[in-house]
């Protein structure tokens, strides 16, 4: 089918705040979403910082979230619940005007943060816990959605794994509306120590808030960071029908593989330099229409110097008026989380 497909609705849960609204105001006031960690005593931790939400997130949860099924869930399944819910809440998507077997949800889930910082687990919810298909599974139990609905693991791709799966759906006419995203958390001691022994996380506790520096000479790794950020697409000819505010037209995307080292990109960015080409010829668009590229910009040594190799190498003189930026600088690295804050909100 020639419908298009596009972007009707946008929520994002970060460190930066609960919503959207909070989230793109506190970004655009420059804010950091980086402090010290009070899930749990860091004390014996090289890294004692990361991207946490703001405190009163249980709290806000709890609108979105029934009180039976809170046992059931991780943190970061509420998470994900409470984006999704709000999402679909404040763009008026009533799921009765869909078929419900083309309605999908497919979302990118590295872990849902079932580790030992997590409260109230025991023998009776410990598997529902720890089942990543779970989180999209809430989230169709919700609204009856029949459609497909899974999880996809690919590390830091994992959520734009679940945005090109979603898209897929709706160009091959198994869907006509996919929510797609993905949530998570490492913020524990088992992950930081981890990061730590890899000397892939930055250490700089003194200042959390300039910890998370991307592109820059000092920076000494990433910050982790955690949240949800759930998009919905849906063909255009569904959103004009019901006078539906498109933020956005997704109009293509590359995946590739570089079969290369299970941490570092390949030398000189050539991977990355593949995949962002491969991207722009699917969109059918030209290198010089492209103004803004989301960085993954993850603060680490070789990430941002093949990163920036590669962007040069995509597009040539171009980088001189072309726009940068890494959100990650803000909120931290929040793994299978990871939506980027740039779509036309005003």
């Amino acid at each position: 089918m020639s419908d298009k497909v596009v972007v009707t609705g946008i929520n994002v849960i970060s460190s930066l705040g609960l919503n959207m609204e909070e989230n793109w105001q506190n970004m655009l006031n420059g804010e950091s979403g980086v402090r010290k960690i009070s899930l749990f005593d860091t004390s014996d931790l090289d890294t004692q910082i990361a991207g946490q939400l703001p405190d009163g997130f249980d709290e806000y949860s709890k609108a979105y979230v029934k009180k039976r099924l809170r046992k059931q869930m991780t943190r970061v399944s509420r998470m994900c619940l409470t984006a999704a819910k709000e999402a679909i809440e404040k763009h008026n998507i009533n799921f009765s005007d869909y078929e419900p077997e083309r309605c999908a949800v497919v979302l990118g889930v590295v872990n849902t943060g079932n580790s030992s910082v997590e409260q109230g687990t025991n023998i009776r919810n410990s598997i529902l816990k720890g089942m990543s298909n779970s989180l999209s599974a809430w989230i169709s139990l919700e609204y009856g959605l029949e459609g497909p609905n899974y999880a996809i693991a690919t590390a830091c791709a994992s959520s734009a794994y679940a945005i090109a799966n979603g898209y897929e759906l709706i160009k091959n006419n198994q869907a006509d509306i996919v929510i797609v995203g993905g949530a998570d958390s490492a913020i524990n001691p088992e992950e930081i120590g981890g990061f730590n022994a890899l000397y892939a996380i930055s250490t700089r506790n003194d200042d959390p808030t300039k910890a998370s520096r991307p592109f820059s000479v000092d920076r000494d790794g990433f910050v982790i960071g955690e949240g949800a950020g759930i998009l919905i697409l849906e063909r255009e000819s569904f959103a004009k029908k019901r006078n539906a505010k498109i933020y956005a037209e997704l109009a293509g995307y590359a995946l590739t593989s570089e079969a290369f080292n299970i941490m570092s990109p390949k030398t000189d960015g050539e991977g990355m330099a593949k995949t962002m080409t491969k991207a722009i010829a699917n969109a059918q668009i030209e290198k010089n229409e492209v103004d803004y590229v989301n960085a993954h910009g993850t603060s680490t040594t070789l990430n941002d110097l093949y990163e920036t190799r590669a962007i040069q190498r995509v597009f040539g003189d171009h980088p001189e008026s072309l726009v940068v930026s890494s959100t990650k600088s803000m909120i931290g690295h929040t793994i299978g989380a990871r939506v980027p804050l740039r779509l036309p909100l005003q």
